[in-house]
């Protein structure tokens, strides 16, 4: 596109030749083609278009736009364009978001989705001389939240098939969203979507349906019942159900709805009202041995039998002929254990040990049983044992074993459907953190631009010192996110953590506030262990501010720190590795957990805290890095009295921390004695000023620009004290692999890793490096590369 511009014939249009262009606008043209985001520049009264490569595609059928007025490229909008040009050149921005064009790809047209920035563009005066088109393509997000949706229409789907009543309420007063035909089947027709219940159904007042919905929606518990009376505003409306309110969670893990499912079982409670009936009457009989005999006995559809002491059948009803095909003397010949499913022989044989050992009157449990064609079925019995002998009642549960199942499915597919939506929203969130640094970052670039080609040159610091900021904070969000799914490199170090938690005292209590005491009660003989230093740093402030805002009213908050032998009864009970460990404890007196919150603390997204206030993340991190570290976290909470979070970390025997000679080193002058650093970058621009600040400390350096290459270097006779390089190399071999073969070569060499790569697997197992390497995470500052390589080399 550059080409382009410099070819076009800008004589012709009201800008005139390239020599006469301001400065302004040589220098803001230079930047949109140089740029990979999608730019156009409209300069000037007319709003003549310049754009670059990126924003080519989103001309569609309008490839002779450039050195074009923008109302004539866009005519046929121009009623809904104009208002954003004239904003534009009034000093205002516009933000379209998520806007659908039409894009040729290799030929094809494809929907995509952009995000539009119109901004004002001003000159050296501070004067508007145009406007700047700047575009940020969406699609994935929006593709991301469409298949949200997709996922809810399958959901919706797979409610409408399944074979029991469905519907799905939303919002404190219950109004319905969707409802299958099974549950029109029960409550009859009815205007259900965008009603609520209590609009609809006027009939189950003072029933207790209307306070358990509430119930449900306010505490978050799902609610189940079973053969529950309901009666209803129809002609057949005195009916009996299984009832099944679960709450609906927004990504916050706010109630926003509930799911109610179900069974209209009134037949299945009038057959146990019989069955029962017929319990009583077979139970007055059994002394008497008649049993057998009678008109119950042919044609009851229960299974009824009499079973010996060793476990044969002596008898059976035609109801086990039509259900499981065997006839009564096959039966005879199969034995009660023979015809249980392996799964449930143990129970099975356990519960007939019941029956006689323990003399019990009245015996239930439940097993599968083989029919004659394969199949299992699964039986409910009621045996009573008399005189040697076991009578006995089974019931086919089969097909209510089937519903309760796929009542189940339908939960973990409700429960799915919200997991994709939070993931969805997660995406969205970071997306929108990192654009808004990228703004900042590009918006300063800008500006120093236009200010140092006016040779106003006093201000570019502060204007230098916004992009240093954006660029730490969109590093911290990076590693936050990594902490978060377990795949942040970590540095361990032996660290002592009295020291460390001593260091960091003050900053706790400035975090905290004057209203939080914070108490150290620290063991003297307290063991070493090999930790990440920096991240437990983190972990430990986030926790103190958790417990802060847990003591509304102000308190103590107590580190507290001990030595523990984990044993193998504590660490089953824990689900951690037995064995010696560092235990750090955060105590505080606040408002406590209660156990339904205490269950999903570590649950990503989960808060309890205001919308605003909280993202969900923050224990799931320090959790994440606990765990990557080899440890193990453990809460103790009761709602009044307080929470004390522990900490376990593996014991590290060996020397003391080197806190306090890395700390000489960094406050020593970064000069080098002339030692060799082999530097293995592939990003030339990196590569080149990573060489230069390494000369200019005092350091002999030897690049190479892949793998391959820094190995042909190890293979050969200079001396290499240290080898520097990036993890992500191309050629198929990163630099963890040519770290381990030069390794091989020079056992004694030192390795420091550079690297912003997600895969913390990468460098070492589990993020953990080996000695004699360190390891620093990208961005970082030139000064702070320095003073790693001097340390090394000490």
């Amino acid at each position: 596109m550059g080409q382009r511009v410099r070819a076009f014939d800008w004589a012709a249009t009201p800008l005139g030749p390239l020599s006469g262009w301001p400065a302004a606008l040589r220098i803001t043209v230079d930047q949109i083609l140089a740029s990979s985001f999608p730019s156009c520049l409209f300069w000037g009264p007319e709003l003549i278009a310049i754009y670059n490569d990126a924003f080519r595609p989103l001309m569609g059928s309008k490839p002779e736009a450039l050195g074009q007025p923008f109302h004539v490229i866009w005519a046929e909008a121009w009623t809904q364009l104009s208002p954003i040009a004239a904003k534009a050149l009034a000093g205002e921005s516009t933000f379209i978001e998520n806007y659908l064009v039409r894009v040729d790809r290799s030929g094809i047209l494809e929907d995509a989705w952009f995000t539009f920035n119109y901004g004002p563009v001003f000159d050296e005066h501070g004067t508007v001389v145009g406007m700047l088109d700047t575009v940020v393509e969406t699609t994935t997000q929006v593709q991301s939240r469409q298949r949200g949706h997709a996922e809810r229409e399958r959901l919706q789907a797979l409610l409408r098939q399944m074979p029991g009543f469905a519907a799905v309420l939303r919002g404190p007063d219950h109004v319905f969203e969707f409802v299958n035909e099974a549950y029109v089947d029960i409550a009859g027709p009815r205007d259900f979507i965008g009603r609520n219940v209590r609009e609809l159904f006027p009939e189950l007042t003072g029933q207790g349906f209307y306070e358990i919905l509430d119930e449900v929606y306010a505490s978050g518990q799902p609610f189940r019942g079973d053969a529950l009376p309901v009666t209803l505003d129809r002609e057949d409306g005195h009916r009996y159900i299984n009832l099944l309110y679960e709450p609906i969670r927004d990504a916050a893990g706010r109630v926003e709805g509930i799911f109610v499912g179900g069974y209209d079982v009134t037949d299945h409670v009038a057959a146990e009202a019989n069955l029962r009936e017929l319990n009583a009457e077979l139970e007055q009989r059994v002394i008497e041995r008649t049993l057998s005999r009678g008109k119950a006995w042919n044609v009851s559809p229960e299974l009824l039998c009499v079973i010996t002491a060793d476990g044969h059948f002596e008898t059976t009803n035609p109801a086990w002929h039509k259900t499981l095909g065997w006839t009564e003397a096959e039966m005879a010949t199969q034995g009660f254990r023979g015809l249980v499913h392996p799964e449930d022989l143990s129970a099975s044989l356990d519960a007939w040990a019941e029956a006689f050992e323990r003399q019990q009157p009245v015996l239930h449990f439940e097993n599968r049983y083989r029919a004659k064609d394969g199949a299992w079925h699964w039986l409910s019995w009621v045996a009573v044992p008399e005189d040697g002998k076991v009578y006995c009642i089974a019931r086919d549960v089969s097909a209510e074993k089937t519903r309760q199942r796929a009542l189940a499915e339908t939960q973990e597919a409700l429960r799915q459907s919200q997991k994709m939506e939070a993931i969805g929203q997660l995406t969205g969130g970071i997306a929108h953190d990192f654009n808004n640094l990228l703004a900042a970052i590009s918006s300063s670039m800008q500006v120093m631009k236009i200010r140092a080609a006016a040779g106003q040159l006093d201000d570019l610091g502060r204007y230098l010192e916004v992009g240093e900021r954006s660029v730490r904070r969109a590093a911290a969000l990076t590693q936050r996110l990594l902490a978060f799914s377990r795949r942040q490199t970590l540095d361990p170090r032996p660290t002592d953590v009295n020291r460390l938690m001593t260091g960091m005292a003050d900053l706790v209590e400035r975090t905290v506030g004057p209203s939080v005491q914070v108490v150290l009660a620290q063991a003297p003989d307290l063991w070493g262990t090999r930790v990440d230093a920096p991240q437990l740093e983190n972990a430990l402030l986030n926790l103190c501010i958790n417990a802060r805002d847990a003591m509304p009213n102000g308190g103590t908050i107590t580190l507290a720190t001990h030595n523990e032998v984990v044993d193998t009864r504590l660490a089953v009970e824990r689900k951690m590795p037995p064995g010696d460990h560092v235990q750090i404890d955060i105590i505080d007196h606040g408002t406590g957990m209660p156990p339904e919150v205490l269950a999903r603390v570590f649950d990503p997204f989960f808060t309890t805290k205001p919308l605003g206030q909280g993202t969900g993340l923050g224990l799931s991190m320090v959790h994440g890095f606990v765990h990557q570290s080899g440890g193990h976290v453990h809460i103790d909470s009761k709602v009044g009295h307080g929470t004390t979070i522990s900490l376990y970390l593996p014991r590290h025997i060996g020397p003391a921390d080197q806190e306090d000679a890395a700390r000489q080193v960094a406050e020593a002058p970064p000069t080098g004695q002339g030692e060799t650093v082999l530097l293995v970058e592939d990003e030339d621009t990196l590569r080149d000023l990573f060489r230069e600040v390494l000369e200019d400390a005092g350091y002999r350096v030897i690049i190479a620009a892949d793998g391959a290459a820094g190995l042909r270097v190890l293979q050969g006779q200079d001396k290499v004290d240290l080898l520097v390089t990036d993890v992500g190399l191309p050629g198929g071999m990163n630099g963890r692999q040519l770290a381990d073969a030069g390794l091989a070569l020079r056992p004694t060499m030192k390795v420091l890793f550079v690297t912003g790569y997600a895969d913390a697997n990468a460098v070492g197992a589990n993020g953990l490096l080996d000695a004699g390497m360190a390891l620093i995470t990208k961005p970082f500052d030139l000064a702070d590369l320095v003073r790693k390589v001097k340390e090394m080399l000490c």
